[in-house]
C-alpha cells in the first residue's frame, strides 16, 4: 500500500497544469524514539520556552520572532510581516526554469520527494512534462513552501514519476575551492596506484540497502528486548581503534593489504 500523501497540490507549466500528490521519498518511521522520564516519578517530561531573564514560562501568544542587532536588542517581526515576502501561493509548483540534469553538483540536494498525477483526468499533462524532461535532459527548477519555508526546488523524470528534491541556498554551502586549494597537485605513482585499483577491485559488491543498514539501532533493539524479557544486555562490543598503525611504506602497507584480502 502506498504511503499517504502529505502535500497535495498543482503542476504547472505555463498554461500546462495538473493536479499532484506529494511524499518525503525517505521515512525515519523505522527508527527507535525515546522520550525523556523523570527518573524519580516515571513520568515524562514536557518542554517549554522559559523567559531567558525571568525564568517564568513563556505564554504561545506572547512569543514572537526576533532578528538580533546587537546583544539583547532584537528587531522584532509579526506573523504577518513575515507571511507577506513568502509565495502568493503554496500549493503550485510552477517551473520557471529548465536546467541539464547534470549540471546541479551533489552538494545543493537536500530531500528527495516523490511527485505522482493526483487524478485520471492529469495523468496526461503529467506524463507529458516528465517525458519532455527526459528526451531533453532537462531538469526543472520551481519554488515551493515546504516545511514552513520557501524552497527552491529541482524536478527530475524517474521511472513514471518525477522525483522533487529541495535544494540548499546558496549561503548554505561553503565553496570546496576555498578547502581544497592548499592541497598540492601531486603525481601519483602508476605502480601504487595498480595496486589501489586491485584493492577496489577486491572489495567490489553490487548496491544493495543492507550495506548501509544500522548497527548501532540493531544493538539498541537487541538491548530492549533483553531488558523486557528480564535478561542482561548484551556486552558492548569491543571498539576499534581510534588511530591506525604507523605506515612508514606505502608499497609494502598496499602489498599486505591485498595478501589480507586474498586470505578473506
Amino acid at each position: 500500500m502506498a504511503p499517504r500523501s502529505f502535500w497535495k497540490g498543482y503542476l504547472k507549466l505555463s498554461l500546462v497544469t495538473c493536479p499532484v500528490a506529494m511524499t518525503p521519498a525517505t521515512s525515519d518511521s523505522g527508527r527507535l524514539r525515546f522520550h525523556t522520564l523523570n527518573r524519580t516519578t516515571g513520568n515524562r517530561v514536557v518542554q517549554q520556552y522559559v523567559d531567558a531573564g525571568t525564568g517564568k514560562p513563556v505564554a504561545e501568544e506572547d512569543e514572537a520572532k526576533g532578528y538580533p542587532r546587537g546583544e539583547d536588542d532584537h528587531v522584532l517581526l509579526e506573523d504577518d510581516e513575515i507571511d507577506a515576502v513568502a509565495l502568493e501561493s503554496t500549493r503550485t509548483i510552477d517551473i520557471e526554469r529548465f536546467v541539464p540534469q547534470g549540471s546541479i553538483g551533489w552538494i545543493w540536494y537536500d530531500k528527495p520527494h516523490l511527485l505522482v498525477p493526483n487524478d485520471k483526468v492529469g495523468e496526461e499533462a503529467f506524463a507529458v512534462i516528465r517525458e519532455a524532461m527526459r528526451e531533453t535532459g532537462m531538469a526543472g527548477i520551481a519554488r515551493l513552501v515546504l516545511y514552513r519555508r520557501e524552497r527552491a526546488v529541482l524536478l527530475r523524470p524517474c521511472g513514471k514519476g518525477i522525483v522533487l528534491w529541495t535544494l540548499r541556498y546558496g549561503d548554505e554551502v561553503r565553496p570546496e575551492g576555498e578547502y581544497f586549494a592548499r592541497l598540492e597537485d601531486k603525481k601519483v605513482d602508476r605502480d601504487l596506484l595498480k595496486l589501489v585499483e586491485k584493492l577496489i577491485e577486491a572489495r567490489k559488491a553490487d548496491w544493495t540497502p543492507e550495506l548501509v543498514a544500522d548497527p548501532v539501532q540493531e544493538r539498541l533493539v537487541d538491548i530492549i528486548e533483553a531488558k523486557r524479557k528480564g535478561r542482561k544486555p548484551p556486552k558492548k562490543p569491543a571498539a576499534p581503534k581510534d588511530r591506525p598503525d604507523n605506515v612508514v611504506n606505502i608499497m609494502d602497507a598496499l602489498k599486505r593489504s591485498i595478501a589480507a584480502e586474498k586470505r578473506r
